[in-house]
Order: structure tokens, then C-alpha cells, then sequence
């Protein structure tokens, strides 16, 4: 088999949640160039129909589908699966990627606590609505497909926060007190970890009906930050700076492929070598 053959992943069906967001743009381009079907899923319609207009200037000729779904309402999710699964026939891959993720470029009201024990339960309850209890949700629907069809590939998208603790001093403001300055909150660094071990469970429950399952553990992706954080954080990784979107794209079309064959339960880190130090 060549490796465009072992590579491409053509006409194949791939779901992606939380398709507005950044990193959404590496999976969507990775299925794109692996001659798949792109299916983006988000709460956030406007950003989904920029997206699909952006991809197809890119891919004119290409099948890009978008639905508006709230991965916190399991309605939605069994709904929505139904319908993509009666138009396309089948489905063939997931990638796991929505998450509430506090950005400090963003100032997101999950970034606006500053201390472990002012976090609001209900915050973390939202962000485990969507990062766990949904990623666990639309994978169940999903895998009622793959069982059915006796294959099947799962991506879960992790951070390098799912194998290390946020180091809270990168979000320090000079010039504000202690008891002033932001951190990243509880809940999503274990949602992260939680994805790493949900992608060893699967792993081993589906190997015997070759349904794969792997997680990605993108990190310090650079997203318009302000250079004081840049340089703080590049400080922790021995390359020396943030990675970019597209340098996600050649793995997540190895992790879909047939090349990827032979690997289930894995963590792929690429961070940098940030957490090597």
C-alpha cells in the first residue's frame, strides 16, 4: 500500500466538536487534505458558517457540513448524530475537541477568578457539561455506529494540561497583588486528564472490534496573546516558542488514517518538549 493510500482517508465521514474553535482549523484541514468529510458541530452557528466559507475558498470542490449543536443538551447530540448518520450513510471517525477552555487573550469569565476556593461550582459544573459529560455523550451515539460497522476512529483532544499543572505564575500581572492576579481554572486541567483516561478505557473496551482510540495532547498554541505571555511561556519550552495551528495538521491525518493501524490507547504529546523539563 503507498502512503497516499495509507494516508488518505477518503469519503470517510469525521465528526468534529467544537468545529468553531481554533484548534478545529488543524482538524478540518487534516480531514480536508486526507480527502474526508468534514462535519463540524458547535453552539455557535455564525462562527460555523465563517469557517465552512473559509474551507471551501480553500477546498472549492469539497463536501464541508456544519450543524448547530449545544454538546451540553443530550437531545441535541442523539439528534444530531441521527441525522448525520441518515445523510452520509455512515460515520467513520470522532474527534473529541469541545471544551470551555479559559483563554487569557479572551478574558473568559472562567479567567476572572483568583483563587482555587472562589471558583464557582457552577462554572465547573458548565465545563464539565460540555468537556465530559458531552464528549461522553456523542461518543456513546457514535459508537452505537461503530459497533455496528466493526470500525471505527476516536480522537480526544487533551492538552498538555492533562499531563502536567497549569504553572500558574505564566498569568501573573506585574503590578497587581496576590490576592488580584487571575489562574487558570480547576476544571479544565481535569477534564484534560479525565480525556487521557476516557481514551484508555475505550481503547481497551473496543480493541477486540477494531474501534481505535487516541488522544492528543496539543500545547501553548499562540492565538493573538499579549507578548508579556508569549515570552513567559515560550521561557518554558525548550524550542523556545508557542506552537502554531498548523503544525497539528500532518498528526491528526496520521491518527485518522490506516497508517495509524496499529495504535490504540496512545498519547501524543506535542508540546515542545515542555513537559520534558
Amino acid at each position: 500500500m503507498s502512503l497516499e493510500q495509507l494516508y488518505g482517508i477518503k469519503g470517510k465521514v469525521c465528526i468534529i466538536t467544537g468545529g468553531a474553535g481554533l484548534l478545529a482549523e488543524a482538524h478540518t484541514t487534516a480531514v480536508l487534505e486526507g480527502g474526508g468529510i468534514p462535519v463540524l458541530l458547535d453552539i455557535n452557528g455564525e462562527m460555523l458558517e465563517k469557517r465552512k466559507e473559509k474551507f471551501l475558498n480553500l477546498f472549492p470542490n469539497s463536501n464541508i457540513q456544519t450543524m448547530i449543536v449545544d454538546l451540553s443538551n443530550v437531545d441535541q447530540i442523539k439528534k444530531s448524530i441521527k441525522t448525520i448518520k441518515e445523510k452520509n450513510g455512515h460515520i467513520d471517525a470522532l474527534i473529541n475537541n469541545v471544551a470551555n477552555n479559559p483563554k487569557v487573550e479572551q478574558q473568559s469569565k472562567n479567567m476572572t477568578f483568583n483563587s482555587f476556593v472562589d471558583f464557582p461550582i457552577e462554572i465547573w459544573e458548565q465545563d464539565v457539561s460540555v468537556g465530559l459529560t458531552g464528549t461522553i455523550a456523542i461518543t456513546q451515539e457514535v459508537c452505537k455506529i461503530f459497533e455496528k460497522q466493526k470500525c471505527g476512529v476516536i480522537i480526544n483532544i487533551s492538552s498538555d494540561y492533562g499531563i502536567i499543572s497549569p504553572d500558574q505564575r505564566i498569568y501573573e500581572v506585574e503590578g497587581k497583588q496576590p490576592h488580584e492576579q487571575i489562574k487558570k481554572p480547576v476544571s479544565y486541567s481535569l477534564i484534560k486528564h479525565a480525556l487521557i483516561g476516557f481514551t484508555k478505557y475505550l481503547a481497551a473496551y473496543y480493541g477486540s472490534i477494531g474501534i481505535r482510540v487516541n488522544t492528543l495532547c496539543p500545547a501553548s498554541i499562540f492565538n493573538n496573546q499579549n507578548q508579556e505571555f508569549v515570552d513567559k511561556i515560550s521561557k518554558l519550552v525548550p524550542l523556545g516558542r508557542m506552537s502554531r495551528v498548523e503544525e497539528y495538521i500532518s498528526t491528526i491525518l496520521y491518527m485518522l488514517s490506516d497508517s495509524c493501524s496499529y495504535m490504540t490507547g496512545a498519547t501524543i504529546l506535542i508540546d515542545g518538549g515542555r513537559t520534558i523539563i
